[in-house]
């Protein structure tokens, strides 16, 4: 399993993943689930980013098949002129994948090859944009009313993200609310955990401002996950008993 989250704020946009693909006592591995196309300048600069849930040969595929496009087509995921066009080649290529893996897989065991995008960024002039892509290949783009698309083990993160952000929420405030959404979703559940891959993209930059990576001995999210579960504890013990309640 995996978490992934992408925030589109005034500021400009977040995105954070969890880098697990197996969990187990001891069968782990590590994967980056971030993936960036850039074009530093001219008249198709852009900075795009994508984070991926699901089967991992499918979206290795899915990345291998735009980047190869890019080689090759006459248009491509690195000279479309809106975030939109991005969105449908990746809902092309997704839905491509899954169909060829499923083509060729050797039994007929149950084997889910689906997954599923977060993709963002900037294209010169243009707006920001953020949209959330499916297995089936179509999409929904992030509102100032939902500014912000989750995927993957997103149940337990998402309370915290929907109480703080907002499109106006300061970036250094986004950035905590992730911070403590992962860590939430790492408590309750074994399959998703550090390294974290963080990357910030400021409004109108067209190239990442900030890459992260969150592992075990960052002090920082150390800090963030023991402040957070003592004042977790330290409102819940000042909270009243129901009135109903009787010993």
């Amino acid at each position: 399993m995996t978490y992934c989250v992408a925030m589109s704020l005034h500021e400009g946009m977040l995105f954070a993943s969890d880098s697990r693909t197996n969990a187990g006592v001891d069968n782990v591995s590590t994967f980056s689930k971030m993936t960036t196309f850039e074009v530093a300048d001219g008249p198709h600069q852009r900075c795009i980013v994508a984070v991926n849930a699901g089967n991992l040969a499918t979206t290795q595929g899915v990345v291998s098949q735009l980047r190869r496009r890019a080689l090759v087509d006459e248009t491509h995921i690195l000279n479309t002129p809106s975030m939109f066009d991005v969105a449908e080649l990746f809902g092309q290529a997704i839905k491509t994948a899954i169909s060829h893996a499923e083509e060729n897989q050797l039994t007929q065991s149950s084997v889910d090859f689906t997954c599923s995008f977060l993709v963002g960024g900037q294209i010169r002039n243009e707006a920001p944009r953020l949209f959330q892509i499916y297995p089936q290949g179509n999409f929904i783009e992030a509102t100032s009313d939902t500014p912000y698309f989750q995927i993957g083990e997103s149940k337990y993160g998402k309370p915290i993200i929907d109480r703080v952000v907002r499109p106006e929420t300061p970036m250094a405030e986004a950035l905590k609310s992730a911070m403590v959404s992962f860590d939430s979703t790492m408590k309750s559940n074994l399959s998703v955990g550090l390294p974290i891959d963080v990357l910030i993209l400021k409004r109108d930059h067209l190239k990442p401002s900030l890459r992260y990576r969150v592992t075990e001995d960052d002090a920082y999210f150390q800090n963030i996950r023991k402040a957070w579960g003592q004042g977790l504890r330290q409102v819940f013990q000042g909270l009243p008993q129901p009135d109903w309640f009787h010993h």
